[in-house]
């Protein structure tokens, strides 16, 4: 087990290489994770009994890789055995990828380019840009990055505090997971279930220290508001606070109407203040990284105090 000096010593160094790297360009491992995911589902996504194969699928896809992760730090010697959890948290990372697919959104709203403002916000969302306007390409751009935030950078460092690089690992996995396979559609109802509940469960308490992180470098007393009045009334138990107090703490309105797949979906209004604009998005991103440093200075304060003082 890390000693928690040595994990915030990891932690950091995975947060460093992400920041100088980002995620790799050439054959990223989700890549060939994605494609066994999808034959995976070509197989079990048929007949009855769709969410039990929905769980003996998930665990095929995840459990594999996480157990091998697992046995290749207890053997490899300690020095290498810290490479490894380092490599794996870089995976897990994505919050240089997250700035390099959002800031250019602002940029070019800023510029009044909103046919690259629409081509770039349709590569990160699932809803349809073709007549969107500056206002709602802001609201999906300020979304994706708050909801992502915890998906791509805050989940996979608790879950490195709690088990290492293999719970990273895990994290990553069942979060793609749910990706692909946790939508309420015919085809996913029932195979995707067990997908978009573990995911929910692993994220519980990641999105709601996210939340709280949130509200403590803002608008923190309408931070709080939005989380305690708004959140209940989003459909995903964990994006909903995490957005929730995002917003407020931007002092920004983002949710309302969007269109997905050629139906127009009313979802609830989140935070109180301003209309998103290319401002906001640029803020956005400014209070994840500001999480960021908030996060591992803690950790840091943490492992100091762990340990011993002799005077």
């Amino acid at each position: 087990m890390l000693s928690l000096p040595l994990l915030v010593t990891l932690a950091t160094a995975g947060v460093a290489v992400d920041r100088w790297f980002g995620e790799p360009r050439a054959a990223h491992p989700l890549v060939g994770f994605g494609n066994w995911a999808k034959r995976l589902e070509k197989r079990y996504n048929t007949g009855r009994r769709l969410r039990l194969k929905g769980l003996l699928a998930w665990s095929l896809a995840v459990m594999p890789p996480v157990l091998i992760a697992w046995c290749l730090i207890a053997v490899l010697p300690f020095y290498a055995a810290c490479v490894v959890h380092v490599l794996l948290l870089w995976f897990a990372l994505g919050a240089r990828s997250l700035h390099e697919h959002i800031a250019p959104i602002a940029q070019a709203l800023v510029q009044r380019d909103l046919r690259q403002a629409r081509l770039l916000t349709a590569r990160i969302v699932s809803r349809e840009t073709a007549d969107a306007d500056e206002g709602a390409l802001s609201r999906a751009a300020v979304e994706s990055a708050l909801e992502n935030g915890n998906d791509a950078i805050f989940g996979a460092l608790f879950w490195f505090a709690i088990a290492g690089g293999p719970g990273a690992l895990a994290f990553r996995l069942a979060n793609t997971l749910d990706a692909m396979w946790g939508y309420r559609t015919p085809r996913y109802l029932r195979y995707g279930w067990a997908a978009a509940r573990i995911d929910d469960v692993l994220n519980w308490i990641p999105a709601r220290l996210t939340a709280a992180s949130y509200a403590l470098l803002g608008d923190t007393r309408t931070a709080w508001r939005c989380w305690r009045e708004q959140a209940p009334r989003w459909d995903s138990p964990n994006a909903g606070p995490v957005m929730a107090s995002g917003a407020g703490s931007l002092n920004v309105l983002i949710g309302g109407p969007a269109v997905y797949h050629g139906a127009l979906e009313h979802r609830p209004t989140l935070g109180f203040g301003h209309t998103a604009k290319a401002s906001h998005v640029s803020a956005a991103l400014m209070l994840v990284e500001r999480t960021v440093i908030l996060w591992l200075a803690v950790l840091i304060v943490l492992a100091l105090l762990s340990v011993p003082f002799h005077g």
